[in-house]
Order: structure tokens, then sequence, then C-alpha cells
């Protein structure tokens, strides 16, 4: 690499250094606009002197000055409608995305408004905005809508001025010309696709065209975990491997390079049109574009300039991006494909032919250049992404290219089904892959987002680009640097075997065999295992799939016989889909939204038989009987959530008697207490909605608890357990154990004593029985 490849880059760095200082200070813009432009002025003087580094320094300021100015002129509007926060609006506005269904069961997407204000007087203005609905045909980009809901103002980083979560909405006008027929031929090709079996049924119209309205949670959950998300994004590899088969198959027609390039650049522009040109999606089609075109054309070391060039023209036009994870991906996977791709596939020639160490490096290398931007802010590293992604590599740009084809093909059904049917199989490749590597102990690892967090990444993938490092020619990296480097990854395949182990064979293993109550600890929210003669029950999930695994993993739970799901807020069955095809019975609350009918679909359709709870039920596990002793049928004095929780009795000769309150409140306990269905004492309760000081004293004197359990998460934002509650349950003579101070906490009878093990610490009072978790 020249110097004259790398000029650009001092260019590039300083727009987005520009475009981030004004997008977290709005108000330096104006002024950063001003210094900028007379920097620039004074050193174009200075050049003209003779000073040699003038004239770059120049272009440098001139740059700012352009960005600062873009991110000036927005900031008013911007300001404007974040003054909007809690306040219910109505909004007319383009979309200019895709849809996707979100977490909350709401339709989601982004769009630019038109008219934006209180109900009665809407004003115009012009801002990005992300909108949510509960449903609603025809939201396809280039579409005018009219909301009316709640408003939130984001955060500095987000690009989307506000969020509105509607309360109603309708499609003014539907979308029109090339839009209305990319929006028709997707929804052509997910009909058609999702005929097709599973695995790689949902997963094909994602792969193909960046549809993803069909893959299951599950799947989505595993792509994330195994570090292939980022095939089912319409991503710069995508849009390289559009360049690339276009150029490909001119080529092999005998066209020459000028009619290459010019079928290859119409064929991306086709392709973003079908896939929705929106935001990220004009991005990662400008940089793999630009990318691939120095490489095709023949002037590879030119790779770098060009680059420079697309982000400092994209941050001149929306500054906003700066700030975007997606952005610095789309940056780092194309710079990765530029400069590290080939000397890591002549690294892998070492071992592999030509054309397989040039289609595995490709995302190896993305892996590497994103991994450390993608831990300063995710919470979760995948352990298995860079393996997830050699595997599944020789399959994504068979199914991306068919699957494109198949999509098109679709006036002429035969050939449509037939092609879709082809790009079936190497769908199905990756989705096993995905769905087999999430599946591996230790497939991720939770971290804490941030600088650190990078830093070490960093560390490791710098350490694997040494080792596989290969120069043009044929020299490695110096022997100490490659010495260093392969020290680094015997560490961190130490730890990882280690940690492998420890979740998965020897899991089991640390675990006490007499425990009948579990714990878990899943942070704010619960989760607890009750087990009788080898049978299972859940009372709810926590509001995430991995730390619930985890646990069950290690007190060796492969299958639930029954799943009560108290309700259905985030804290307590956000981690469901992780037992979909895992549960025999679930018990649950009163549906509430459509969300939650939902995720009871998805139950019965893997299996399960579905059961509303209602008080006065009855039923066995194992060698124990259990009745449901709130809500009461019928009642409409309290909505689905907290105040209509499940509230679950259990006892057996080999399970302590224990009441699980849910999230009840003070009014519920009362009239929970004045049933006359309880029969205390219990030994063993769980305190209800987390330890919260919303309790009923007469309640908890009633009961008569001897160990209460808190599941709560360490330094939670709602101060649970409150002192006030935890000093309510010590009255009683209660001893209390806590998810968030001492971990997983087992429950278990020794010669009718009750046992108490605790995975952090073991002082939980006196009058019982402590072990150690092991």
């Amino acid at each position: 690499m020249t110097h004259r490849d790398l000029r650009l880059v001092p260019v590039a760095l300083g727009a987005w250094a520009t475009a981030l200082g004004c997008v977290f200070l709005p108000g330096a813009a104006w002024p950063w606009c001003a210094a900028a432009a007379v920097g620039s002025i004074l050193l174009v003087v200075a050049g003209s002197r003779g000073v040699r580094w003038a004239p770059l320094a120049a272009l440098v300021c001139a740059v700012g000055a352009a960005v600062a100015l873009s991110c000036a002129l927005a900031t008013p509007s911007r300001e404007a409608v974040q003054e909007l926060d809690g306040r219910v609006v109505a909004v007319v506005a383009d979309i200019s995305s895709s849809s996707s269904t979100g977490a909350d069961g709401r339709l989601w997407f982004d769009a630019q408004t038109v008219l934006i204000g209180p109900p009665d007087a809407p004003e115009t203005t012009s801002v990005p905005i992300r909108i949510g609905v509960d449903g609603l045909d025809g939201a396809d980009l280039g579409a005018r809508v009219r909301i009316v809901g709640e408003a939130m103002a984001t955060d500095a980083a987000e690009r989307a001025a506000l969020v509105a979560f509607a309360s109603s909405a309708e499609v003014v006008t539907p979308a029109a010309g090339v839009f209305a027929v990319a929006a028709a031929t997707r929804a052509d090709f997910v009909e058609r696709a999702v005929r097709l079996p599973e695995p790689g049924a949902g997963l094909l119209p994602g792969l193909a065209v960046g549809d993803t309205r069909a893959v299951s949670p599950e799947l989505d959950a595993a792509m994330l975990t195994s570090g292939l998300s980022h095939l089912t994004a319409v991503s710069g590899a995508n849009c390289a491997i559009v360049v690339g088969a276009a150029f490909f198959v001119v080529a092999l027609c005998g066209g020459g390079r000028l009619l290459r390039v010019v079928v290859a650049l119409s064929a991306l522009g086709a392709f973003v049109v079908l896939v929705t040109p929106e935001p990220s999606v004009i991005r990662a089609a400008t940089m793999a574009g630009l990318a691939m075109l120095t490489v095709v054309l023949g002037h590879p070391s030119a790779g770098v300039s060009v680059l420079c060039l697309a982000v400092t023209g994209i941050l001149i036009a929306d500054p906003s991006l700066s700030a975007t994870p997606g952005f610095a991906l789309s940056a780092a996977a194309t710079a990765a494909l530029i400069l590290l791709a080939p000397p890591l596939a002549r690294g892998l020639e070492r071992w592999l032919p030509h054309p397989l160490a040039l289609a595995l490096a490709i995302p190896v290398a993305a892996q590497l250049a994103c991994g450390p931007i993608i831990a300063l802010f995710a919470e979760q590293q995948s352990l298995v992404g860079i393996v997830a992604n050699m595997v599944a590599a020789p399959a994504a740009p068979i199914a991306t290219v068919i699957g494109l084809l198949a999509c098109l093909a679709a006036p002429l059904p035969a050939l449509a089904d037939l092609l879709a049917a082809s790009a079936w199989l190497p769908a199905a490749w990756i989705a096993a892959t995905a769905t087999t590597t999430a599946a591996l102990p230790g497939a991720e690892v939770l971290v804490v987002p941030g600088v650190f967090t990078a830093l070490l990444v960093l560390v490791v993938s710098a350490a694997v680009a040494v080792v596989l490092w290969r120069r043009r020619t044929g020299a490695s990296p110096p022997r100490l640097l490659r010495r260093a480097a392969g020290g680094v990854l015997a560490l961190v395949l130490a730890l990882g075997g280690a940690r492998v182990a420890l979740d998965g064979p020897l899991a089991a293993v640390q675990t006490p065999a007499g425990w009948s109550i579990a714990a878990c600890d899943v942070g704010q929210g619960d989760a607890l295992v009750v087990r009788s003669a080898d049978r299972i029950a859940l009372i709810d999930t926590g509001p995430e799939p991995d730390p619930l695994t985890r646990c069950l993993g290690a007190l060796g739970v492969d299958r639930v016989d029954l799943l009560v799901l108290t309700h259905f807020d985030l804290d307590h069955a956000g981690g469901a889909r992780a037992l979909i095809g895992r549960v025999s019975t679930v018990l649950h609350g009163p549906v509430g939204e459509q969300a939650d009918g939902q995720l009871l679909a998805r139950f019965e359709a893997a299996g399960a038989e579905l059961v509303e709870a209602a008080a006065g039920q009855r039923g066995s596990l194992g060698d124990a009987q259990w009745r449901v002793l709130w809500p009461r049928g019928g009642q409409a004095a309290f909505p689905a959530g907290n105040d209509a929780s499940v509230v679950w009795e259990i006892a057996g000769h080999d399970v302590p008697r224990s009441l699980f309150l849910g999230d009840l409140s003070a009014t519920p306990q009362r009239l929970l207490a004045a049933s006359g269905m309880l029969d205390p004492p219990y030994t063993v309760v769980k305190v209800a909605h987390h330890g919260s000081a919303d309790q009923d004293t007469e309640l908890y004197a009633m009961l008569e608890p001897s160990v209460a359990i808190f599941s709560s998460g360490a330094d939670n934002d709602y101060g649970h357990p409150r002192q006030e509650t935890l000093d309510l349950l010590a009255a009683t003579g209660a001893v209390s154990v806590r998810t968030d101070r001492q971990g997983r906490v087992l429950l278990g009878t020794r010669d009718e004593d009750l046992v108490v093990w605790t995975e952090r610490s073991a002082d939980v009072g006196s009058g019982i029985g402590v072990g150690d978790p092991g």
C-alpha cells in the first residue's frame, strides 16, 4: 500500500470526528463550521507559500466545515420536535425503510415527517422518525402514513429525532411506481419461500432480499448468537455478491470491461430498489459498489481512497450516521474487504485451495474488523462467530444469488418455484449452522460493553490476523509477533475451553443433587424451577433467553413439564422463546396484547398444551400437588399484568410447601388473603414483584414463611428489593435469600431439614442449613 493510497484517510477521519462532535454537541456546530472554514482559508494561503502539508490539512478543514454546516442546518428542526417528548402527537410521514416486527409485537419502520405536532395543529417539519404500530397493511417504503400516538425523544446518538408509539395509524397514500412493484415482488417471494420446509424457509427471504418477516424469533436469536445475523441484513456483502455476480456473468458472455461495469452498476441499482433503498442499504451499496469496482477495474490499490471518499460524502449528507453502529460496521467491513481479506486469503492458502481460501477470508476479515466495534455497544460477544461464518460462508452467496433470481422470476411461477427450492438448500445449511453453533456451550459470553471490552476483542482479533497473515511475497509477520499472537490465542482457547466445560459437561456436577427449588439468577426478573420425582415446573423465564438457558443447563434440565407464565411482562416472559419445543404444558395468566397471543401460539405450534390459569385449578408434578390461587376466573377488576399474575402453590414429600406470588401489589394481596384459599404456613415464599415496597403486611404475617426468595437484578433501577420489604419479611421470622447478591439459590431437604445453597454467598441467616453450590 503506497503513501498515495492513504492520503485521504485523514480527510475521512476528520469528517467522522467532526460529525461525532456536532451530533453530541449540536450547539457547537456553527462555531465549529466557522473555525474550520477560517482554518481552511489560512491553510490554502500557507500552501501557496510552499508548506507541503498545508493542502491536505486545508482539505480536512474544508470537509469538516461542510459536515458541521450540514449538522447545524438540521439541528433546529430536530430540537423543535424533541420538545414533543411525552406528548400525544399527530404525524404525517413518508416511510423510508422496510418494516419489521419488534420484540414488543409492533410493526416498526423509519419515516421522514411531512407534518408533526399536536393532533389539532401539526406543523410542516422534515425530520427522521421511527414509528411503531400495532399492525398496518401497506406499510411499504414510499407509502405515506398518518398516525396519532405518544412521542418519545431519542438520545443524541440516535438518527431518528423521535420514536412514536402509534395508537391509531392509516396509510394515506400507498407506495407507487417501482416501490410498489418491489413490495409486491418481495411479498410474493416471501409467500413462495415459507411454503418450503424448515429450517431455511423463513431465512431465505432474509438472505436474498433482506426481508426478515418470516424469520422465527428462535432462529433470529440463534443467528445473533452465532454471529450470522449480518447475513439477513442487506449489507455490503450482499451488494458485493450482486456486483460480482453481474460482472462475472457479463464476462462469461464475452462482454468488455465497460459493459461489465455498466451492467454491474445497473444490477446493484435494481437490487437496492428491490430490497428498499433505505439509508442503511444505500450506505452499504455505495461502499460495497465502489470497493468492488476498484477491484474489478484492475485498481485495487485505490480502494482505500474510494472508501474514504464514500465515507466523507455520506457524512456530509447525513452527519447523524457517524454515531450509528451500522455505519461504523459498514465502513469497517468494507475496509476489511479491501485491506485485510487478501493477506488472510494468502495465509489460508497454506491449507486450502485458492477459491475456498478467498471465500473464507472475506467473512473472517469482516468478523475481525467488526468485533471490536460490536464490543462497544453489545452485551454479548459470540465465541463461535468466526467458525460459524467460515462454515456458512460457502452457502451465503449461493443462497443470495439463486434466491434473488427466484424473487425476480415471480412472473414465471414454475421457474420461480424451482429457483426457490434450489436456494432452500444453502439457506437450510446456514440455518442449521446457526442453530447448531448457537447451542454449543459457551457459544457467547456476556460482557460489559465499552472501551475496555473493545480493546480486549481488538487484541484477540489482531492475534488471529497475525497468525493468518501472509504478505504478497509469501513472507509472514516477524517471529516474535507471531509467537505473541499465538500465546494470546492459546490463552483465549484455554479460557474458552474451561468455560465450555463448566457450562457443559461439568455444569451439572457443580449442582447439589438434593435441590427441589431453584431461583435462577436471570437479572431483573423471575425464573424459578421446581423439581419433584424428576418432573420439572418453571415459573416464569426472566427477561432474556441466555441466562435462563445457562441456569437450566447447570440444573440438568432439558425439558419443562409445566411452564407457568404468571404474566407477560418482559421480565417474566422475555426468555420464553428459549423453551419453545421443550415444554409440555403452558399455564398462563390473562392475555393482554397481541404479542402475548403470538408467543402462546408459537408454544402451541411446537406441541405444548395451553391452559389459562384461574383460581381453583389443581394438578400434580411428580409426587407433588399444585394449585392456582389467583387470578379469579372472570374477574375484571384487575387487567392483564402485574395484579392478574398467576399465584401458584405446590407441596409434596420432596418439595417444601411453597407459594409463588408473581408481581401482585398490595390490593390484590389483601383480596388473596381474604379469599380463604391460602393454606399457611408456607416454608418457602417467592416475594411479590421482586421485593417492591407495594406489599401487604398482613398477608406475609399470615404466610409465616421460613425462607423468602427475592428475585431481582443487581443494581437495578427500581431499587428492588426495597429495604422496608426486607424488614417486613425479617419481622415474620423469614430468612431472606436474594439473587441480586447471592446469584442462583437452591433449596432442598436433608433429614427433614430445609437446606439452602447459594452461588456467591452462604450468609443466609441462622436456623437453616447452608451449603456451597458445589
